[in-house]
């Protein structure tokens, strides 16, 4: 089964006015790259998303962002600095007393001084935490793997095409190579004749001898049946449950590989023309796989 690297996926995770929504968005990259955005509050649970998101997804760049929110009970408390208070009261009798002033202390005038009164964010309760985010974030990855693997359909039905177009071409060449040896006897002896005074007879040995040099050094066998197992393998491993993408360029490049030998070596315009046409074909491939995990 092939997997794009392209997709997106969303989830949440919600219980007793906690919620979280997760975003998750990727796209190719040559190795596993993973960048999370999410609420300071929450860096602690950072490796545990990384683990959850590699269980999913082997390859690409993953972009998750988390947003938070708490609409039950504030997650803040006041919280009073007694000793503070303390010293404001002893300070304010002591000016009482030295001054003869009079004695106005209220609640509200010692709640009013800096840091008496403050703000504290209360604890989460991690398990409580990590199970709705993880929830969330398994919904969110649930749906982006769908669209890779819809996207991943279609690469396949694409690249299947192309792979029997490779077919057809290699099979044009594969018919063209008994002739290309024939038409070289041909132009040979035509060319020693047009040489040769007519009344001379032509060596047929030594055109023999010719012929099976250039058969020999234009022999393109091996290059098309490694050509041809190549086309196999990656088939193969399209089918496979796993990720492919470096696999099936390797593939590729060993496929540029024997049809740059086989157009140097066949010696034949025809051919090359056909070559030329492989790796066109050969590099809408490549283009197509860069985007498989």
């Amino acid at each position: 089964m092939l997997i794009s690297m392209t997709g997106f996926g969303r989830g949440e995770g919600q219980q007793e006015g906690k919620h979280f929504q997760i975003e998750v968005k990727s796209v190719n990259h040559r190795y596993m790259d993973i960048s999370i955005k999410m609420p300071r509050s929450f860096t602690y649970l950072e490796d545990n998303i990384r683990q959850l998101i590699k269980a999913y997804i082997k390859r690409g760049r993953v972009e998750i962002f988390i947003t938070y929110k708490n609409l039950g009970e504030s997650d803040v408390k006041v919280v009073t600095d007694v000793a503070l208070a303390h010293q404001y009261i002893t300070a304010l009798e002591e000016i009482h007393n030295n001054f003869k002033v009079e004695k106005d202390i209220a609640v509200s005038t010692i709640a009013k001084f800096p840091d008496v009164l403050k703000l504290e964010k209360q604890e989460e309760d991690a398990e409580i935490i990590w199970r709705l985010l993880e929830k969330g974030l398994v919904n969110a990855l649930e749906d982006l793997m769908d669209m890779r693997k819809a996207e991943g359909s279609k690469l396949k039905e694409d690249l299947l095409k192309r792979l029997n177009i490779l077919i057809g071409l290699i099979g044009k060449i594969e018919a063209r190579t008994p002739e290309i040896v024939k038409e070289y006897r041909e132009k040979l002896t035509k060319r020693i004749k047009e040489i040769l005074d007519e009344a001379l007879e032509v060596d047929e040995g030594r055109i023999a001898m010719e012929v099976a040099l250039f058969a020999d050094k234009s022999n393109i066998t091996e290059e098309l049946v490694r050509f041809n197992s190549h086309i196999e393998q990656f088939k193969k491993a399209m089918e496979q449950d796993d990720a492919v993408g470096r696999k099936l360029d390797f593939l590729i490049q060993e496929m540029n590989r024997e049809v740059n030998t086989i157009g140097s070596k066949a010696n034949d315009l025809i051919v090359s023309n056909i070559v030329v046409d492989i790796k066109s074909e050969l590099e809408k491939i490549r283009e197509q796989i860069q985007n498989i995990e």
